[in-house]
C-alpha cells in the first residue's frame, strides 16, 4: 500500500509579522499601563488602608507586579 505525505510550509506575509509584533507591542504597553495604575493608586492609599487589605508599603511594588503580570 502506497500513500503520499505532502506537506506545505504556510506563507506567512510581513504585514502578518508586523501585525503580530504590533499586537505583542501593544500588549506591553497595556501590562505597563495596568502596573503603574496599581502602583499609583496603591501608593495613594493611607498606611490605615493599606493595613486593611493586608498589605503594608514594601508590598506595593510586589501587589502591582502581579496585578500586571501574572493576571
Amino acid at each position: 500500500m502506497a500513500y503520499v505525505n505532502s506537506s506545505r510550509s504556510a506563507q506567512v506575509s510581513f504585514s502578518d509579522r508586523f501585525a503580530a509584533v504590533v499586537k505583542v507591542v501593544f500588549g506591553l504597553v497595556e501590562r505597563r499601563r495596568v502596573y503603574n495604575q496599581t502602583l499609583y493608586e496603591l501608593q495613594s492609599l493611607s498606611d490605615r488602608d493599606l493595613a486593611d487589605l493586608g498589605l503594608n508599603r514594601t508590598n506595593i511594588a510586589e501587589v502591582a507586579r502581579e496585578a500586571a503580570y501574572k493576571a
